[in-house]
């Protein structure tokens, strides 16, 4: 009896210890398959190049903040990762222009006679995201605000969507969603906890133009003790002409200070 007792003591432990290693393994091998899906998703997402040298952009938008909302039509100039022109008219008259480069953000604007001329904060500020000339141009262009090749993601499917959310837990919260035959980006929402502020982007549809997929617009939703919305949908899109930036703050416009 009591070398049964033995026995059957051992057996447990055996089984016991190869249950463990099985289960061990298994989750092993589930992080790896997860890891293996986000690397994918993100490698498949760049194949889809953006090669060009300059790109010029029709378009009409839709602002609104708690004080106020305007429909206006903006042109969009960007020499790649160099210049971003933007030149925003109301019922085709010139009311505004803005001049975004990877040093400075500039722009004066006609109603109040106002300008501002200094580095990213306005934007961040605006769009409640921490922002450069990289995140801008890649914002307007249906790209992933940040590198994900530099970061840890989790891969799975909702709403018939690839989701990558990030892997580790920091104070900056990251989800982007991307379509399951094309890997284009969706969605992406960029959430900063401690400074309670985010930032929702959603691109409608893609279009292949010149074999590059490129967004038919972009919606924007920032939250940031007030929310911005900001609605803008392409018209018309041309790349590799010779374009000009014409840009020159009016004299006697007063400058905008940030706090």
């Amino acid at each position: 009896m009591k070398k049964y007792i033995t026995y059957t003591l051992i057996l447990f432990v055996i089984v016991s210890c190869k249950t463990k290693k099985t289960v061990a393994e298994q989750t092993v091998s589930q992080e790896a398959v997860v890891d293996n899906k986000a690397k994918e998703v993100i490698q498949k997402h760049y194949l889809n190049g953006l090669n060009f040298n300059t790109a010029s952009i029709r378009s009409s938008a839709d602002y609104s903040d708690k004080k106020q909302s305007l429909s206006i039509g903006a042109d969009i100039r960007i020499k790649k990762d160099e210049i971003i022109w933007i030149n925003l008219k109301f019922l085709g008259i010139p009311m505004a222009k803005a001049l975004i480069t990877p040093t400075r953000v500039s722009y004066y604007e006609k109603t109040n006679n106002t300008y501002f001329d200094g580095d990213y904060s306005i934007l961040t500020k605006m769009l409640g995201t921490d922002l450069d000339f990289q995140k801008v141009q890649n914002l307007l262009l249906g790209r992933p605000i940040d590198n994900l090749t530099k970061e840890d993601f989790i891969a799975e499917v909702a709403d018939n969507l690839f989701q990558l959310k990030s892997k580790r837990k920091t104070d900056v919260e990251k989800l982007f969603s991307f379509e399951t035959a094309n890997y284009l980006l969706k969605k992406q929402f960029i959430n900063q906890i401690s400074k309670n502020r985010n930032v929702m982007v959603n691109y409608p549809s893609f279009f292949n133009q010149e074999n590059m997929f490129l967004p038919t617009g972009v919606s924007i939703l920032a939250n940031q003790q007030d929310q911005v919305k900001i609605d803008i949908e392409y018209k018309k899109i041309t790349f590799n002409e010779s374009l000009s930036y014409p840009y020159s703050i009016p004299d006697g416009y007063s400058q905008i200070k940030i706090d």
